[in-house]
């Protein structure tokens, strides 16, 4: 009796198809329905490591289902219902192959980039003298293509991406614009919480042509945040700012000597490192939400995704 949700090999009725991605099991249903149970699966430079960390998947799903009901006036939605903590249940819809990155703060891989010389992230100019986690005047949009699995995301600019007709450049404005919308709200609700929404990424796809903002949202997986308090005093001190993400998963990765590189060896994962992890991701659920989590009984979880998706079947109406 696994404590952890690994992976997943459900066969609901009317399956077409499923697909196994790093963090999340897709279960299409009749062409209609998307099940999506986001696993207890954690990656890091698009590697997944090899043990599970308990309650990561119930943190995911439901931070991301607050967030799609949170937004719901600005865009429509995939979500149709949450029938387990782990899983949500949506709309098929037609992805677009990009995926927006919204960065507020000069931070990641935009620093890291920034440190080496270059003052341009997807054909957005960054100016001279700024240093590590600076807010940007305003957020600015660093698409990314959508990459297949097994490849890496690549940079993309806005021209590229309307040129080569990946996205029509009328449907580009729109996700542009659905975008900064969704980081302005995501940013006020966690001023909210005490928190600094730094970056995040969108993805939205389309349905009967309309747009949809599908997959996850504001999660720590494709999100990072800073804490409010203290934030401009460590600046002013050039130390490092606290933040709830998962790059801290990174950090400890490269202290291990692995970043993905060929001829690398992923490190052995011990029981102390799985058990912070999940407790730091139960804290940004708890800081994000300002809810206590309320961690879901995981003696059985496979047996219990099955009886509340097949429950959720059986009564669904199109």
């Amino acid at each position: 009796m696994s404590k952890s949700v690994i992976e997943s090999n459900f066969k609901f009725p009317n399956q077409t198809n499923y697909y196994k991605g790093k963090v999340r099991d897709v279960y299409n249903i009749d062409n209609e329905l998307l099940i999506m149970i986001v696993s207890d699966r954690i990656s890091a430079f698009d590697h997944i490591l090899p043990t599970g960390i308990p309650y990561k998947g119930q943190v995911l799903n439901q931070i991301a289902a607050k967030f799609l009901d949170a937004t719901s006036d600005i865009i429509p939605n995939w979500k149709i219902a949450t029938p387990d903590p782990m899983v949500t249940i949506g709309y098929v819809c037609e992805p677009f192959p990009v995926e927006m990155i919204v960065r507020g703060y000069l931070t990641g891989s935009s620093w890291r980039s920034y440190k080496k010389g270059s003052r341009e992230i997807c054909g957005v100019a960054i100016p001279d003298g700024m240093i590590e986690h600076q807010k940007f005047e305003n957020p600015i949009l660093t698409p990314t293509t959508k990459a297949e699995q097994g490849e890496h995301d690549a940079d993309i600019s806005r021209d590229e991406i309307i040129s080569t007709g990946l996205v029509s450049e009328n449907e580009y404005i729109q996700l542009e614009k659905y975008s900064l919308d969704l980081f302005k709200r995501g940013t006020e609700i966690a001023a909210e919480k005490g928190l600094i929404l730094v970056d995040t990424k969108y993805e939205f796809g389309k349905k009967n042509g309309k747009i949809y903002l599908i997959d996850e949202i504001h999660t720590p997986d494709s999100s990072r945040y800073f804490y409010s308090e203290g934030y401009k005093l460590r600046q002013a001190n050039g130390e490092n700012q606290k933040q709830l993400s998962k790059e801290f998963v990174r950090e400890w990765l490269i202290e291990q000597g692995f970043q993905g590189l060929a001829g690398q060896k992923m490190p052995a994962i011990f029981d102390d490192f799985v058990k912070q992890t999940s407790e730091r991701y139960i804290e940004l659920y708890e800081q994000i939400t300002g809810e206590k989590f309320i961690k879901e009984d995981i003696d059985n979880v496979s047996e219990r995704i099955e009886k509340n998706v097949l429950n959720f079947l059986e009564n669904y109406k199109k």
